[in-house]
C-alpha cells in the first residue's frame, strides 16, 4: 500500500500537462512548479513582475494548506526567473508570505516559462513530526 496522495485544490491553477499540483508522501510534500496564472480564468495575472510573484506565492500557499500546511512549512524553495535583475523584487515579495526561519532557495535564470510567465516556484513543504 502506498503512502502517496495527490493534492489538488480550485484555489491554485489546475494542471496544464501531466502532472499533480502536489504530491504527499509520508510527511513530505512535493509542490509542483507554480506560475502566476489566476486559477479562475487559468490566465496570467498581470504583465508585472510584482504581481506575478505575489500571485506565484498565493498559488502555492492554496497548494500548502489543500495538504494541511503552511508556507512556513516550506524547507526548500527554487526559483526560475527569466530576468535575475528582479532577484530583489522576489526577496521583498517573499518577505511577505514567510517568515524566518526562510526556506533552503535556490533562484536559477532561465529563457522562458510556461505561457510567458516571468516567474516560477516550485518547492518541498515538511508538515507535522
Amino acid at each position: 500500500m502506498s503512502n502517496k496522495a495527490v493534492i489538488n485544490t480550485d484555489q491554485a491553477p489546475a494542471a496544464i500537462g501531466p502532472y499533480s499540483q502536489a504530491i504527499k508522501a509520508g510527511n513530505t510534500v512535493y509542490l509542483s512548479g507554480q506560475i502566476p496564472l489566476d486559477p479562475t480564468r487559468m490566465e496570467l495575472v498581470s504583465d508585472d513582475f510584482e504581481a506575478q510573484a505575489r500571485q506565484v506565492f498565493t498559488n502555492l500557499k492554496a497548494v500548502c494548506e489543500e495538504a494541511a500546511g503552511t508556507l512556513q512549512d516550506v524547507v526548500k524553495l527554487n526559483l526560475y526567473l527569466v530576468d535575475l535583475d528582479n532577484f530583489a523584487v522576489v526577496n521583498k515579495v517573499m518577505e511577505e508570505f514567510f517568515d524566518k526561519p526562510y526556506p533552503a532557495r535556490a533562484a536559477i535564470g532561465v529563457k522562458a516559462l510556461p505561457k510567458g510567465a516571468q516567474f516560477e516556484a516550485e518547492g518541498v513543504m515538511v508538515i507535522g513530526d
